[in-house]
């Protein structure tokens, strides 16, 4: 291990010291000294052309990159993830969101249990479920269908859903699908109003069944069916997915609308579980298991590409060139498909809660900037309004442009236009506008790193390739930072000091363990309550 931390920290060094020597350099130069530039700077696997021509990256800093994450153990480290050890160090588990889309015949051993069959027999459970109430055989309490989905979570239990049926309207053939997720009951007050409680089906996602806002939403839910429907439709109306068996038995789920979530699945790593039945609500179980079996077509990728010629690897590589090498500390993604619109929100928190850690596997201050933030919009609306910012503010975004090349609204002349307006966009962020003749006020000085994804359509096997991609570029950096990217303490303080929060504003009389200026501000709310 020490072997391994000494090689790693001097290959740093040679990284630091290309990166002064690239900062000079401007991808328009780059571009412009290299006609066959996209052959050498582009990569083709699994269905996607990444083109990362347009990084301010040559063919030493590619090598450069790939010997960094040999020197830290990437080789290894993906192995470790696959086979099931204990990556997740600071909970002591594994981080086997992989096995949730692993062939069902698979067989994988990890303490001594064979999770495959777990997921298995869980996936069976599931497909059961989503075929009774697409058949009719599972009804509400009067007797008719459901013909609405309530998906009640937060976090990996909201934004995973929410993303996936979106980008999947076009094989939505099923129920349709709504989405309460906030403390404040804004979303379930303005539901309520549209929906028949008699048709609606809520699922209840949380791994504890005991998170603030979901249990919060989940009993407003419930006393609004009780009020519409009585008491006794609470098992008829409700599913869940948790392992709090007496807090389930105790809100009225019924024994087989509960679905089970694993400690080795995280919250933002669950969208292949139980977390996803809303989805496959929605879309059916045959095309379900199409998104699982994409995330597995990247998973293999992955397991087995060289690191130059692997898609998540290179994606993480450049993202940590940008971030460490050339400064930059902010990601735009920018899908041009409205139907990927909530797709930065979901990278959102992959991304930023798995690896915005300050602090090493070894417990010591990291030395390298890590993480980035992560944001975004589809890219014809993102022209119209922070666009001008990425082109002549003064701050610098490295971007990723996703598109598909057939609409996924059937109108293809319109997405043809969608391409060319995704492609203008990354030429002229990358070579800019400048001259003599160009008053100041119009210089575009490019240089603007960008990385393009294209693939053939938005269906749901592309939906899981594009979902892993993502997932594996965040363990690579990981890896090369030396971090844990499965836990999230920043998160657990937030809800346990919420927790605390909660009765000084509830129960004026509690305030007294408040700080002061609680205590004064909330004096001061007082008068609007």
């Amino acid at each position: 291990m020490k072997k391994k931390k000494r090689s790693a920290t001097v290959s740093w060094v040679p990284f630091q010291k290309h990166a002064r020597r690239m900062r000079a350099v401007h991808v328009r130069d780059l571009l412009a000294k290299d006609p066959r530039r996209f052959a050498g700077f582009s990569r083709t696997a699994c269905g996607l052309l990444v083109d990362f021509s347009r990084q301010r990256v040559t063919s030493q800093t590619l090598e450069m990159l790939c010997h960094l994450a040999e020197a830290s153990g990437l080789g290894r480290a993906i192995d470790d993830l696959f086979a099931g050890k204990h990556v997740n160090d600071t909970e002591d588990r594994p981080a086997l969101h992989v096995a949730l889309r692993a062939p069902t015949d698979s067989k994988r051993m990890v303490d001594g249990v064979n999770v495959a069959r777990l997921v298995r027999d869980e996936r069976a459970r599931i497909e059961a479920f989503v075929t009774s109430v697409h058949s009719g055989l599972r009804t509400g309490a009067s007797g008719r269908g459901f013909t609405d989905i309530v998906n009640i979570g937060i976090g990996g239990s909201d934004l995973g859903p929410v993303m996936a049926t979106e980008a999947l309207k076009g094989y939505a053939r099923h129920c349709r699908a709504h989405f309460v997720s906030n403390i404040d009951g804004c979303q379930l007050a303005d539901l309520v109003l549209t929906l028949d409680p008699a048709r609606t089906l809520i699922v209840i996602c949380s791994k504890t069944f005991t998170t603030l806002e979901t249990l919060t939403n989940a009993r407003a839910a419930r006393a609004w069916i009780v009020e519409q429907l009585g008491e006794a439709a609470v098992p008829r109306h409700f599913a869940a997915v948790s392992v709090n068996a007496r807090a389930m038995d105790a809100f009225g789920i019924a024994p087989d609308a509960r679905f089970a979530m694993w400690d080795w699945v995280g919250g933002r790593y669950s969208i292949w579980s139980a977390i996803g039945l809303s989805i496959e609500l929605v879309i059916g179980s045959e095309q379900f298991r199409e998104f699982l079996a994409g995330g597995h077509d990247m998973d293999e990728h992955f397991r087995r590409a060289p690191f130059e010629r692997n898609l998540p690897a290179l994606l993480a590589l450049l993202g940590v060139w940008n971030i460490d090498g050339l400064g930059l500390a902010s990601h735009a993604v920018l899908p041009y498909d409205q139907r990927l619109h909530r797709f930065a929100a979901y990278l959102q928190q992959l991304e930023m809660e798995s690896n915005g850690k300050r602090t090493t596997r070894e417990g010591k201050p990291s030395r390298h900037a890590t993480g980035t933030v992560i944001w975004g919009e589809p890219g014809s609306n993102a022209q119209h309004s922070f666009f001008q910012l990425l082109h002549q503010g003064t701050i610098e975004v490295p971007m990723d442009f996703l598109a598909p090349v057939r609409s996924s609204g059937g109108r293809q002349e319109q997405q043809d236009l969608a391409t060319a307006n995704c492609l203008a966009q990354a030429q002229a962020f990358a070579v800019g506008h400048s001259g003599k003749s160009v008053p100041p006020q119009k210089v575009h000085p490019g240089n603007r790193p960008s990385t393009l994804i294209f693939f053939e359509r938005l269906d749901p096997r592309t939906l899981g390739k594009l979902v892993a991609l993502y997932e594996h570029k965040v363990y690579v950096q990981s890896v090369l930072w030396n971090i844990n990217p499965f836990d999230q303490w920043g998160v657990e303080l937030g809800k346990k000091m919420a927790t605390a929060m909660a009765p000084a504003v509830t129960a004026r009389e509690k305030r007294k363990d408040q700080p002061p200026e609680i205590r004064d501000l909330l004096a001061k709310l007082d008068r609007w309550r």
